[in-house]
C-alpha cells in the first residue's frame, strides 16, 4: 500500500502570503489543527499547527542566563494575553510556521510513512508528487488503512 492510496487528496492549505488570521479561520471552520503552507507553485514551504500558535500566545517567563562574569535577563511577555492574541492575527504565516518539514512522496510505502510518523512524533505529513502538494496523511489514516482488514 502506498501513501497516495491512503492520503486525503482534498487538502486545506494556506498560501505563504496569508496571515495567521486565515489560519485561525481554517482551524475554526474545518475543525483542523494544522495546515501545509504553499507557494504559488503548490510547493510546500512550511507547516503551521495549533501548537505553533499556542507557543506564541502562551505566557513567556523571564529567562536568566548566568555566565561566569554576569547575569543576562531576557524579559518575558511585555504584552498581556489579549494583546498577544490581537498581535498574532496579523502576522504572516511564515513567521510562526515550521519551515523545516518532513514530507513523503506519493509513492512512499505505508510502512515507511508509519515509521516516519512514529519516530519523528509527527501527526500529519504532506504528500508530494513531482515536488508539489497532492495530499496529506495522518497517523489516523495509517491506522485505519493498516488495520481495517484485521478487525
Amino acid at each position: 500500500m502506498k501513501a497516495e492510496e491512503v492520503m486525503i487528496a482534498d487538502v486545506y492549505k494556506v498560501n505563504q502570503n496569508d496571515t495567521i488570521r486565515s489560519v485561525i479561520n481554517y482551524f475554526i471552520d474545518y475543525r483542523i489543527s494544522g495546515l501545509p503552507v504553499i507557494n504559488e507553485e503548490e510547493k510546500v514551504v512550511g507547516y503551521i499547527s495549533d501548537g505553533d500558535i499556542m507557543r506564541y500566545i502562551g505566557k513567556h517567563k523571564d529567562i536568566f542566563v548566568d555566565s561566569l562574569y554576569n547575569v543576562t535577563v531576557f524579559k518575558g511577555d511585555k504584552e498581556d494575553f489579549e494583546a498577544r492574541i490581537q498581535h498574532v492575527l496579523d502576522l504572516n504565516v511564515l513567521e510562526l510556521a515550521k519551515k523545516k518539514i518532513v514530507k513523503v512522496a506519493a509513492t512512499s510505502h505505508i510502512e515507511d510513512v508509519a515509521a516516519i510518523l512514529g519516530k519523528k512524533q509527527i501527526k500529519k505529513l504532506p504528500v508530494e508528487r513531482n515536488g508539489k502538494l497532492v495530499g496529506i496523511i495522518s497517523r489516523g489514516d495509517v491506522i485505519r488503512h493498516a488495520f481495517h482488514r484485521f478487525l
